[in-house]
Formats: C-alpha cells, sequence, structure tokens
C-alpha cells in the first residue's frame, strides 16, 4: 500500500466484511463460494491485501444480509484504489478551469487509451502486480473524466513527435491510440499540439510541464519524476513554468497542424 490513508480505509472495510461473515456462521471458504471468489482472495480481501471490486462489495452485502452497509463502502474503496499522488492531482483537475501540459516521453496520462496504459504499467520496472496495474490503470482512467466535465475547462496538449511514434503496447496499440488523440483533439474545449522532432530551437528540455489554473484564481504547477511528484504553488516558479509553456506552444505545430500530422501517421502505422 502506497500511503496510510488508503491502507486505513482498506483495514476498516476488511474488518467489517470478516464481521459480517463470521456473525453469518461462514468460513472464508464458505463465503467465497457463495459470491463466486476463491479462499484465498477472501483472506488477502479481510488482510487489506486485495481491493475489493464494486461486485465484491455488492455481492458480499447481499450474501451477508448486511443491508447496504458493505454495499455503501464502494465509493471509499474506489478512492482508495488510486495511488495518493492521483488522488492528489485528481483533486487538483476537478478545481482547474484551465489545464495545460507538456509530455515527452509518451502519451500524457488524461490522452490514453485503456490499451495503451495497461502497456506503460506492464513493462515498469520493477513489475508491478496485476492487481496493482489494474489498480494504476483504472486511476488514470478515471481521471479522464475532466474531458466531460461541465462547465467544460480549457485542455491544451503538447506532445513531442517522438511519442506518438513509439509503438508501446505494440503497432495496433499506438494506431488506436492515434485515432484516439484525434478524436479527442476535435473536441471544441481541446488542442493537441505536436513538438517536431526537427525543431533546432526548444524550450522544453527540462523535462514535462503541467499546469492547472484553478476556480479561485490561483495557477499552480505540477511536476513529477521517477521518484517524486509534487505541486508548485510559488507564484515566481509557476510564473517561470507558464512562460516555458507558452513557448513550447510557440513552437510547435498549430493545434490544425498537428491532427493533419497526426492523421498521417495513423496512415503510416496502418
Amino acid at each position: 500500500m502506497e500511503d496510510e490513508e488508503a491502507e486505513a480505509v482498506l483495514r476498516a472495510v476488511g474488518r467489517q466484511i470478516k464481521l459480517w461473515r463470521e456473525a453469518a456462521g461462514l468460513k472464508q471458504g464458505e463465503f467465497g463460494a457463495a459470491i463466486g471468489y476463491s479462499e484465498d482472495l477472501i483472506s488477502a480481501v479481510e488482510r487489506a491485501v486485495r481491493t475489493p471490486q464494486p461486485e465484491f462489495l455488492d455481492a458480499a452485502d447481499e450474501v451477508l444480509g448486511a443491508g447496504g452497509k458493505l454495499a455503501a463502502m464502494k465509493a471509499d474503496v474506489e478512492k482508495a484504489r488510486y495511488p495518493k499522488k492521483v488522488r492528489d492531482l485528481t483533486k487538483l483537475e476537478e478545481e482547474a478551469i484551465e489545464l495545460g501540459a507538456y509530455a515527452n516521453h509518451y502519451v500524457h496520462g488524461l490522452l490514453q487509451t485503456p490499451e495503451y496504459a495497461r502497456a506503460l504499467y506492464t513493462m515498469r520496472r520493477p513489475s508491478y502486480t496485476e492487481d496493482e496495474i489494474d489498480r494504476h490503470v483504472s486511476a488514470r482512467l478515471a481521471r479522464q473524466e475532466v474531458f466531460e466535465r461541465v462547465p467544460r475547462p480549457t485542455l491544451t496538449f503538447v506532445q513531442e513527435e517522438v511519442t506518438l511514434r513509439r509503438p508501446i503496447g505494440g503497432w495496433p496499440v499506438l494506431q488506436r491510440q492515434l485515432e484516439h488523440l484525434l478524436s479527442i483533439g476535435r473536441l471544441r474545449h481541446v488542442e493537441i499540439q505536436v513538438m517536431p522532432n526537427d525543431r533546432e530551437d526548444h524550450a522544453g528540455m527540462g523535462g514535462p510541464i503541467r499546469l492547472l489554473k484553478l476556480r479561485n484564481g490561483k495557477t499552480v504547477a505540477h511536476e513529477e519524476g521517477q521518484t517524486y511528484s509534487r505541486v508548485v504553488s510559488d507564484p515566481r516558479e509557476v510564473q517561470l513554468v507558464e512562460m516555458r509553456y507558452g513557448i513550447i506552444r510557440a513552437q510547435a505545430l498549430s493545434p490544425r497542424e498537428s491532427l493533419a500530422f497526426i492523421e498521417k501517421l495513423i496512415g503510416e502505422a496502418a
């Protein structure tokens, strides 16, 4: 478990399931057979080693006669499934009226297809377990609700050309990812730009950039590396990030040129 808050939620849920199971006079194996799960999984959930899926809690609630008390924990468990840094970032994105991001290693998380996201987490070293991969993919996809939020925030992205050519997960996965980018880029509140490989002058050599303008008028930046994730709120630092992002956007292809470029790449990947 990556943080104490999530671990506390899963421990509480595990204890409640165990208490209701014992009150019903069922052993773990009997309970598992009744709801369609293995005894090992029941044990893992009760020990807070595995995160129960929503359907697990629904089935447990019905079989144990909990009257909705176990099913009501789904919302808390769903949040606990996500790593802390994702929960913190999601809170910011929910408050953002404008979001801008520059990505230079892979397609930005908000733009990823499920297959592309899974391929990224699968190749991670040291390796994640299947449960951890599911958890991270679910968290990443949940953040994409920002595209559907009303009122619509303004969303801008700059992608390095190389991120659109690298076949993460294989060529079929890349082609679906490019098609998804094309679809997202046509939304009226979204602009996607491509930074060509042949640019001699490039303001983004310092790494990825993320800017969020919040409802309260504040602007924050978010920095993430292999071993850290932090929110930058100091106005002087944020101002530097804003300046760099503005220059990066000016150096990249225009949104219209970028969509045409992505269409060309789709033809090449076919």
